[in-house]
């Protein structure tokens, strides 16, 4: 006899299958990750849309789909598309107020990540996640290097491998795993002290459901970010290549603007979050890094006025890396070729960093 019966939307759709459950007495079903089913949703699957099939199949049978990220236009979504006839809908909070968040963009590689396990958790059990498979291992390889036991996990190991240090990783204390997206699905560990995200994820509700996988004893936690101008690049590209429609995909880079915008602001990250989520936070949290540490504001005027000029003396055609190359006076092959080394604001800009030019022109974007 079973009591539960896991199953993939893909095998409970087959034939068999639906016949099978016909035959005994099923007293619920219960849709896990049902924000799968919008296409205005982070992590769309159209297979889910079939799921409706239940409601048809199986009328008398309570359904239950749950969620850790819909916003309110998700969850009406939810309900549409499953066919869930007079739902009544259930909201807990997403603050999860133990965590303590971070960003930061990335400038000297491991050696911030280093750091910053030593300061704040040289013992602790944790979670670095990183955008490739390449970058998982060099970076559990730094901190194996560095005094850690550090585990890498992706999809491209064996699965004997993946579930062997998956296991050391719940029983064994002060294991930090290293891991792509293809790690935490299921993963309890309630002594996690600290995610850090070494690369940018897709979207806020991936930020939210990866950094919401420490603390979950309810003791302090940290959600530590570090992000790269290259990441934004790779995460376009992904979208781009994508088999999704054209709506789908300006739904996906619209969530990643979202969370870039998140990245560059200097007001509480907290209430950011939450509103994305629908949720409102009547003041500033003052457990994240601009709340206890509010970022210096400076006068940049005059370089924004230079932001703006390059923008349109090179007629609004080039990509933020290139206009800083000419605004810093890089010797270019490819700005010599388009003249614009003989440009008024060629060189200009020689005072600021490319780290600083690259934060004026995301502050412009996302305040314009």
């Amino acid at each position: 006899e079973l009591d539960i019966l896991y199953l993939s939307p893909e095998r409970l759709l087959k034939e068999d299958t639906l016949e099978l459950l016909k035959s005994i007495k099923i007293a619920l079903f219960a849709i896990d990750e049902a924000h799968c089913v919008s296409e205005w949703g982070h992590d769309f699957r159209r297979v889910y849309q079939e799921l409706k099939i239940l409601t048809k199949q199986f009328p008398n049978t309570p359904k239950l789909a749950l969620t850790a990220t819909a916003d309110e236009k998700i969850k009406n979504e939810i309900i549409k598309q499953l066919r869930l006839k007079d739902a009544k809908v259930y909201v807990n909070s997403f603050d999860r107020p133990n965590i303590k968040y971070e960003i930061t963009e990335r400038d000297n590689g491991h050696q911030q990540l280093s750091q910053f396990i030593k300061k704040n958790h040289p013992n602790d059990a944790g979670i670095v996640y990183c955008l490739s498979r390449k970058k998982v291992e060099a970076t559990a390889d730094f901190l194996n290097k560095h005094g850690r036991t550090a585990l890498p996990y992706h999809a491209g190991m064996g699965s004997a491998k993946r579930m062997e240090y998956q296991k050391r990783f719940l029983v064994e204390d002060n294991v930090i795993i290293v891991a792509t997206i293809a790690f935490g699905m299921g993963i309890d560990k309630p002594n996690v002290r600290f995610v850090a995200h070494f690369s940018l994820p897709k979207n806020i509700e991936s930020y939210y459901q990866e950094t919401g996988r420490a603390g979950r004893d309810g003791q302090p936690a940290n959600a530590w970010m570090a992000y790269g101008y290259k990441d934004v690049v790779l995460l376009r590209q992904f979208i781009t290549s994508s088999h999704a429609g054209d709506a789908h995909k300006r739904v996906l880079n619209n969530k990643l603007d979202s969370l870039i915008d998140l990245c560059e602001q200097s007001s509480c990250r907290r209430q950011t979050i939450l509103g994305y989520f629908g949720e409102e936070l009547d003041k500033a949290c003052g457990n994240c890094d601009n709340c206890l540490n509010p970022p210096e504001k400076i006068d940049v005027s005059v370089p924004a006025q230079q932001a703006l000029s390059v923008v349109h003396r090179t007629e609004q055609r080039f990509g933020m890396m290139y206009l800083i190359d000419v605004l810093t006076g890089k010797d270019d092959e490819r700005i010599r070729k388009n003249a614009h080394d003989k440009l008024k604001v060629f060189g200009i800009g020689k005072k600021e960093t490319k780290t600083r030019w690259r934060t004026i022109f995301r502050q412009l974007i996302t305040h314009q």
